[in-house]
């Protein structure tokens, strides 16, 4: 096991840089992600389901406390998946709901 050193402020600093540099590089890959799903109208498809299924879209209530528990759960996943979006693509945004909805009426029509 190695020791650590608390008055090591050399190491200190390369640790703490090197974990900021690993941390960007990770948000970077995720908007690079969502970009790509987003760019593509496949999957903005699977993006609004998975929006949909979190529960973005409708209250978490319930009178069960922890069945509401859980519903936040969801939602709060659903929320931080929207601001991702929004963060990354604002742009594409509007046009994945204009599609479920011109969606929603194709499939009444039919």
């Amino acid at each position: 096991m190695a020791k650590h050193d608390t008055f090591d402020i050399q190491h200190q600093e390369a640790t703490q840089a090197e974990k900021a540099l690993t941390a960007r590089l990770d948000r970077e890959t995720e908007a690079s992600d969502i970009k790509w799903l987003m760019s593509n109208r496949r999957g903005r498809r699977v993006l609004w389901r998975l929006l949909d299924q979190a529960g973005v879209f409708r209250s978490s209530f319930s009178t069960t406390a922890m069945q509401m528990a859980f519903n936040e759960g969801f939602r709060n996943f659903g929320l931080r998946t929207l601001d991702l979006i929004h963060q990354t693509c604002p742009e594409l945004y509007p046009q994945m709901m204009k599609e479920q909805t011109d969606g929603r009426s194709d499939r009444t029509n039919q």
